[in-house]
């Protein structure tokens, strides 16, 4: 069972959430918040494997929890909540290390595929909507790290097409190579950079310039 925390102030909204995940037999609400300060004791108490996070709530907001959370040892993935699609703070979120974010009034399907997503690691959720976000929300660019040498020239290619937000199956169709074999190079592109998945991976394009 995926182990969901919902963090939302608004009951309604966290009473929807719940009763859409708890209709689906691999997913389960393991516990509520309705701020900041009660998803950290939460996320103690409960251990979930996914929490979804308002960003702005009473308290203690999202942005100060998730950092909270994500600084932690072991810490479970976390996708914001936002009611904008272009929304600065959930920038803020993923670069602290948020898997991605979803729109409050996105389709149930997409919510419970995103869950099912970012639990499993691949963490592809969002991937091509960061990309836009940071596209209006460009940090500073820093100096690229030595690390990024040490990929090879196609593990430069396919990281130049994920950091555009394609798909595996995209990029396989681009550089003629199969869903595995794209699958590999993306997973040694994560670990020489020592980034935990796609949405990191798009960060890391636009924070040092790469994108």
């Amino acid at each position: 069972m995926i182990r969901v925390l919902l963090v939302d102030d608004q009951s309604l909204f966290r009473a929807g959430i719940r009763m859409l995940v708890s209709s689906q037999p691999d997913i389960e609400v393991a516990g509520e918040a309705g701020n900041g300060q009660e998803a950290l004791d939460a996320v103690a108490a409960h251990r979930p494997d996914v929490v979804l996070m308002d960003i702005r709530m009473p308290v203690m907001d999202g942005l100060t929890a998730t950092a909270e959370i994500l600084s932690r040892p072991q810490p479970p993935r976390v996708v914001m909540l936002t009611t904008f699609d272009l929304d600065e703070a959930a920038a803020r979120a993923i670069r602290q290390g948020a898997s991605g974010f979803l729109l409050k009034d996105a389709e149930p399907e997409f919510l419970l595929a995103a869950i099912r997503t970012v639990h499993s690691g691949s963490s592809v959720i969002a991937a091509s909507a960061t990309r836009e976000l940071f596209a209006h929300f460009t940090p500073q660019t820093r100096p690229v790290p030595d690390s990024f040498a040490s990929l090879t020239d196609r593990e430069q290619e396919i990281f130049a097409l994920a950091a555009r937000g394609l798909s595996n199956a995209e990029i396989a169709g681009r550089e003629y190579l199969s869903d595995a074999t794209v699958k590999t190079h993306i997973s040694r592109i994560l670990t020489k950079l020592s980034l935990r998945d796609r949405v990191q991976l798009v960060v890391f394009a636009f924070e040092h310039g790469l994108a």
